[in-house]
C-alpha cells in the first residue's frame, strides 16, 4: 500500500510504511518528517491517517461548534514576552468584568444558539476561586444547555497558588459548580530553554500535563496546544509533541490537539526571525497527526492559521476547524486579522469547498448534525499548494 504514497527508493519510505503498518513514530521519525523538503508526502501521509483514525463512514467528517469566547479579565501578573492581550504597557486598558457582566455577555451567544462557551483569562488576583464558581453557576443557572469549557492548567495552577489548595481541590470545586471541560491553551512549548528566552515563568511542562492528568481522572476532557514562532526548533516540537503523547497515554482525556502560532504585534519579538512559514504551520498539523497516534482529533484553527491555511490544513491531517467564536481576543489582540467569528453557514461551505463533509459537533465530540451540504470536489492538492505555499 505504501507504494501508492512512494516509491522503494524515496527518503521517508521506512515512515510511510510504520504508518501504513499502525506502528509508533519515533522521536527521530518525526525530525525527518519536519526536516522533509517534501511536503506533499507529508500531507498525504497524514491524511491517511486521518482518515484511518476517523473509521469507516467518516473518512470525509470535518467537525466544528456553534461556541463563542469568553474572557472575563484580560489583567495578567504574568509577563510572557509573545501575550499582547494582557501586554502589561497597556494595563490602564485592562478590564476586569463583574458577575452580571459576565452573564450579559454570555446571554449574547445564547441568543444566538451557541452549544458552547470557551472561557479563558489573565492571571487576576481579584478573581479568585470564589468569582469564577459564581461565575459557572450564574451562566448554568440561566443557561444549562450550554457546556462551560474553561479554565486553561494556566488558570488552574494560578487560583490554587492563590488559595492554597491543591490542583485537584480547585477543579472539584470548578466541577460542582458546572465546568464541564478544560480547553488546552497555556502550554506554549515546554522546552525550559524557550521558556526562558521568552520569560515563561508559568505552569512548566510538569505541572501542565499533572494539571490535566487530573482533570482526566475527575472525568474531565480536554484539549492540549503547541505554541510556535517563539524561536522553537524542530527538536523542541517534537519533544512536546512526545510529551503530550506519553501523558495521555497515562491519562487518556485529551481530545484534541491544536497547534498554534504567534502572533507579534505588541511584543518585541522580531517576526522576520521567529515567523513560521506557511510549510511550517502545515507541518505542524501534519506531523502531530502522525505522532499523535492516541489523540483523536487534529485542529486546524482557523482564527490563527487563516482561512485558506486553515481549510488546506484539513488535506494534511487536521479534521477539526473549531467553531463559529463570537469575538476572540487574545490572537487578535496581537495583530490577527482573521474575521472575529464566522456563521455556521459560513463554516459549513468552508468545510464542504475542501472536499470534506460539514459535521456540527457538541465539545466532546458528539455529532449533533450531519450537513446536508456535501463533499465538492477539489483540485489535486499538489495544485492546492501551489497557490498558498
Amino acid at each position: 500500500m505504501s507504494d501508492c504514497l512512494v516509491s522503494e527508493n524515496h527518503e521517508l519510505k521506512d515512515i510511510v510504511d510504520k504508518v501504513m503498518k499502525g506502528e509508533r513514530l519515533s522521536r527521530q521519525d518525526a525530525i525527518r518528517l519536519y526536516k522533509s523538503d517534501d511536503l506533499l508526502t507529508v500531507g498525504r501521509l497524514a491524511e491517511y491517517a486521518r482518515a484511518r483514525a476517523a473509521g469507516a463512514g467518516k473518512e470525509k467528517h470535518v467537525y466544528y461548534i456553534h461556541n463563542m469566547h469568553l474572557n472575563p479579565t484580560n489583567f495578567c501578573v504574568e509577563t510572557c514576552r509573545f501575550c499582547s492581550y494582557a501586554n502589561p504597557v497597556e494595563r490602564e486598558k485592562a478590564y476586569t468584568w463583574s458577575v452580571d457582566r459576565v452573564l450579559q455577555e454570555a446571554g449574547r451567544g445564547a441568543a444566538l444558539g451557541i452549544n458552547e462557551i470557551h472561557m479563558v483569562g489573565g492571571l487576576n488576583p481579584a478573581c479568585d476561586l470564589n468569582y469564577y464558581e459564581e461565575v459557572l453557576q450564574a451562566i448554568k443557572a440561566d443557561y444549562p444547555q450550554i457546556h462551560m469549557k474553561a479554565f486553561t492548567a494556566v488558570e488552574i495552577e494560578y487560583l490554587a497558588n492563590l488559595e492554597g489548595l491543591s490542583y485537584e481541590e480547585v477543579l472539584q470545586r470548578l466541577i460542582k459548580a458546572g465546568l464541564g471541560s478544560m480547553p488546552g491553551g497555556g502550554a506554549e512549548i515546554f522546552d525550559e530553554e524557550v521558556r526562558e528566552r521568552m520569560a515563561v515563568k508559568k505552569t512548566p511542562a510538569p505541572v501542565y500535563l499533572e494539571i490535566h492528568g487530573i482533570a482526566h481522572k475527575l472525568g474531565l476532557k480536554s484539549n492540549a496546544t503547541m505554541l510556535t514562532g517563539i524561536s522553537e526548533t524542530v527538536e523542541n516540537k517534537v519533544d512536546h509533541m512526545l510529551l503530550l503523547r506519553e501523558q495521555q497515554d497515562k491519562s487518556g482525556g485529551f481530545q484534541c490537539f491544536i497547534p498554534l502560532k504567534c502572533y507579534y504585534e505588541g511584543t518585541d519579538i522580531e517576526p522576520e526571525v521567529h515567523e513560521p512559514t506557511a510549510q511550517d504551520l502545515l507541518k505542524d498539523v501534519a506531523v502531530s497527526r502522525l505522532v499523535l497516534d492516541n489523540f483523536p482529533h487534529i485542529k486546524a484553527y482557523w482564527i490563527q492559521l487563516g482561512v485558506e491555511l486553515a481549510q488546506l490544513a484539513l488535506s494534511f491531517g487536521a479534521d477539526d476547524m473549531d467553531g463559529t467564536i463570537g469575538e476572540e481576543k487574545i490572537t487578535h489582540a496581537a495583530g490577527a486579522k482573521t474575521p472575529l467569528q464566522l456563521a455556521k453557514e459560513r463554516m459549513e461551505e468552508l468545510i464542504s469547498s475542501s472536499g470534506y463533509q460539514p459535521v456540527e459537533r457538541d465539545t466532546i465530540y458528539n455529532i449533533k448534525a450531519v450537513s446536508s451540504t456535501a463533499p465538492k470536489a477539489v483540485p489535486p492538492l499538489q495544485e492546492r499548494l501551489a497557490v498558498i505555499v
